[in-house]
C-alpha cells in the first residue's frame, strides 16, 4: 500500500527527515513512536504532500506520488487528520461532515449515515457548531469526516492529544474495528502509549528524523519497554 524510499524533507534550510524508508501492508496498522521535533509529524505532512519531498521517493498503491499535490493524493485514496483536529468550528458537525463528501462529490447522505452507525457520540451533536464540541467530540468528527471520503490510507497525528479517557478508548475501539472491516491501512504518529499499543500492529521509532527500529510485537503491552525506546512514558 505504502512505500517510502530514501525520504528527505525538511523546512527551508532546516533538514528535518534523514533517508526514511518504510513499507506498509494494505490493511496493516503501523505506529510511530519517538521524542518531540525527531520528525513525527513532518513525516506524515510529507506522505500526504503539504510538505515537498526534497529527495527520495513515496510510492502509494503501486504510484509513484512523490510530487503529487494533496488534493491528488486524497483522490487517489490518502486522508490525514493533523495534530489540532483543523475542524470548520462555525460549521454544524453535519455540514463538517458534508465536506469530507468533496472528494467523491456524493450527494446523498447514505455515506454519512453509515459513519454515524461507528461514531455514534455524533448522533445528537449535527446541529452543534463544531467548534461547541469538546476535543474529544470535534476528534470523532475530524476522523468521521476523514473517513467520509472512503480513504484507504488514514494518516493520523496525535489523535488523542487533550482528550479525555473515555473517548481515547472509544477512538481506539473503533479504528481497530474499521481496519479490520474495511482493510483501512493506518499510519499513526502518538505519544499515548496505551493507545498506540491498542490500534497499531507494528511500531515504529523515529529519531533524528530517521526510522531507527521496530519495537517488537511482544513489547507493545509493556510500557516501560516502550517508553525505553522513546522516552515517553504512558
Amino acid at each position: 500500500m505504502l512505500e517510502v524510499t530514501g525520504l528527505h524533507a525538511g523546512y527551508g534550510a532546516i533538514p528535518v527527515l534523514h533517508d526514511v524508508s518504510l513499507t506498509i501492508a494494505r490493511g496493516e496498522s503501523v505506529g510511530i513512536l519517538g521524542h518531540n521535533g525527531m520528525g513525527k509529524t513532518t513525516l506524515l505532512r510529507t506522505l500526504i504532500g503539504a510538505l515537498r519531498a526534497t529527495a527520495g521517493m513515496v510510492r502509494f498503491d503501486g504510484a509513484d506520488i512523490t510530487r503529487h499535490a494533496p488534493h491528488a493524493r486524497a483522490r487517489l485514496g490518502m486522508a490525514y487528520v493533523p495534530q489540532g483536529r483543523e475542524i470548520f468550528p462555525t460549521l454544524s458537525a453535519m455540514d463538517n461532515l458534508r465536506m469530507g463528501l468533496v472528494k467523491t462529490g456524493e450527494r446523498t447522505m447514505d455515506t454519512i449515515e453509515a459513519l454515524l452507525e461507528d461514531f455514534p457520540r455524533l448522533k445528537p451533536l449535527l446541529e452543534r457548531p463544531g467548534g461547541s464540541l469538546s476535543g474529544g467530540e470535534q476528534q470523532l468528527l475530524a476522523l468521521a469526516r476523514a473517513l467520509a471520503g472512503k480513504p484507504t490510507l488514514l494518516l493520523l497525528d496525535e489523535p488523542t492529544e487533550g482528550i479525555q479517557p473515555s473517548i481515547i478508548e472509544e477512538i481506539a475501539e473503533t479504528l481497530a474495528a474499521l481496519r479490520d472491516r474495511m482493510k483501512l491501512t493506518i499510519v499513526l504518529v502518538e505519544q499515548n502509549l496505551e493507545f498506540i499499543a491498542a490500534v497499531s500492529q507494528r511500531v515504529l521509532v523515529i529519531k533524528r528524523g530517521q526510522i531507527g527500529g521496530e519495537i517488537p510485537r511482544e513489547h507493545l503491552g509493556d510500557f516501560e519497554i516502550m517508553s525505553q525506546y522513546t522516552g515517553v512514558h504512558g
